[in-house]
C-alpha cells in the first residue's frame, strides 16, 4: 500500500516536472546567465524583456484561438503589417512634409487616436470574419484559408503603401501625441527611473480580457469544446460555426491591436512590417503548451510562451550569438516545447 503510494507520488512528480519543464528550464538558464553577466536581471534589462513581450503579446493571444481549434493563422503578420500601415499613415503629423494623405482633416489627437484604433480593429474584424467564414461554412482547412488570405492582405498592403505617389516608402513622421500614447512612460522604477511603456500596460489589460473572455463567458468554454470535438459540442447544442467565425474576429481585432501599437513603437513602417510575425506568435502558444490537436490551451502559458521567447532571445544576445544561429536555437526550442507537450499528454493518459 505505501509502495503503491510512493509511486503515485513519484508519477504525479514527474507529470509536474513535464508539464512545467520550459520553466525549469528557462528558470536554470537565468540563473546560469545572471552568474555570468550580473547586469542581466537589471531594470533595464527587466524592462526590455517585457517590453518585447507586450509589444506582440495581443496577437499570441489572437493566434491561440486559432490553434485551439486544431488550427493556425498564417494571416496574422501580414494583418499586423497592414494595420500598422494605416495607423502610421492616418496618424502622420499635420505639418509632416510628406505626409501620406494630406487631405486628411485634423480633429483633436485623442479623437484621431481612438478613431484611427476603431478602424484598423474594424480591417481586423472583417480578415477574421473572412477567415473564420472560409473555416466553418466551407469546412475548409485554416491553414490553406489563412494562407490565401496572407496573399491577399499582402497584396492590399503593397497597394497601401503604393497609394498618392508613395511608391512603397517607409510610413514614418507620426504625431507626437500617438507616439506618446504608445511609446511614453507614466511609470518609472528602480534607482535610474528606467521608464516602462504605455504599451506593457495596454498589453496587461488585454490579456486580463482574455482570460475572463476564455475562463468566465460561455463563448470562452465554447470554443475549447468546439477544440476537443466538434461534433460532440454540436451534439450538445453548441453552435460551431458561430464559434469559429468568433474566434477568427477575435483574433483579427488582436492582430489589429498589435499593428496599431507596431506603428508608434518601431516609427517608421513599410510593407515589410508584420513580415513572419505569426511564427513567433505560434512559437509562444506552442511553448506555452497550446496543443496543434486542439482544446489545450490557456492565456497565462501564452504569456509565458511570449515571455519565453524574449528572455531566450535577451539572452543570446547578452552572449553575442549571431543572428543566423540564433534561428538555429529557436528552432530547437520549438522541437523540444513540443517533445515536452507530447510526453506530458502521454503521462497524464
Amino acid at each position: 500500500m505505501e509502495k503503491a503510494k510512493g509511486h503515485a507520488q513519484v508519477r504525479r512528480v514527474g507529470n509536474w516536472l513535464l508539464d512545467h519543464a520550459m520553466i525549469v528550464i528557462i528558470i536554470l538558464a537565468v540563473i546560469y546567465i545572471q552568474t555570468q553577466r550580473p547586469t542581466f536581471l537589471g531594470w533595464a534589462s527587466i524592462v526590455n524583456i517585457i517590453s518585447l513581450t507586450a509589444s506582440r503579446l495581443p496577437m499570441a493571444l489572437g493566434i491561440a484561438g486559432a490553434i485551439i481549434l486544431t488550427g493556425t493563422d498564417l494571416s496574422a503578420g501580414r494583418v499586423v503589417g497592414l494595420t500598422a500601415c494605416m495607423s502610421a499613415a492616418l496618424l502622420q503629423a499635420a505639418d509632416y512634409p510628406s505626409k501620406m494623405f494630406p487631405g486628411i482633416p485634423q480633429f483633436h489627437p485623442a479623437i484621431m487616436i481612438a478613431g484611427t484604433l476603431v478602424i484598423v480593429m474594424i480591417v481586423g474584424a472583417v480578415i477574421g470574419l473572412v477567415n473564420g467564414f472560409s473555416v466553418a461554412k466551407f469546412g475548409l482547412h485554416p491553414f490553406i484559408v489563412t494562407l490565401a488570405t496572407q496573399l491577399i492582405t499582402y497584396g492590399v498592403l503593397l497597394l497601401f503603401t503604393n497609394m498618392n505617389g508613395n511608391s512603397g516608402a517607409p510610413i514614418s513622421g507620426l504625431s507626437e501625441p500617438f507616439k506618446q500614447f504608445v511609446n511614453g512612460s507614466v511609470v518609472k522604477i528602480g534607482k535610474d527611473q528606467i521608464p516602462i511603456p504605455n504599451f506593457v500596460w495596454y498589453a496587461l489589460v488585454l490579456t486580463v480580457v482574455m482570460w475572463f473572455i476564455w475562463n468566465k463567458t460561455r463563448f470562452g468554454k465554447n470554443m475549447f469544446a468546439c477544440g476537443s470535438n466538434p461534433e460532440a459540442a454540436n451534439v450538445s447544442g453548441v453552435n460551431v460555426a458561430k464559434n469559429t467565425m468568433m474566434v477568427f474576429i477575435l483574433a483579427g481585432i488582436m492582430y489589429s491591436i498589435t499593428g496599431f501599437i507596431e506603428a508608434a513603437r518601431i516609427g517608421s513602417n513599410s510593407p515589410s512590417t508584420g513580415q513572419n510575425y505569426e511564427l513567433d506568435a505560434i512559437a509562444a502558444c506552442v511553448i506555452g503548451g497550446a496543443s496543434l490537436a486542439g482544446g489545450k490551451g490557456s492565456v497565462t502559458k501564452t504569456v509565458i510562451g511570449a515571455l519565453t521567447l524574449a528572455l531566450i532571445g535577451n539572452i543570446m544576445n547578452l552572449l553575442s550569438v549571431p543572428a543566423y544561429p540564433q534561428e538555429i536555437i529557436m528552432g530547437f526550442i520549438i522541437i523540444v516545447a513540443v517533445f515536452l507537450q507530447v510526453f506530458t499528454d502521454r503521462g497524464k493518459e
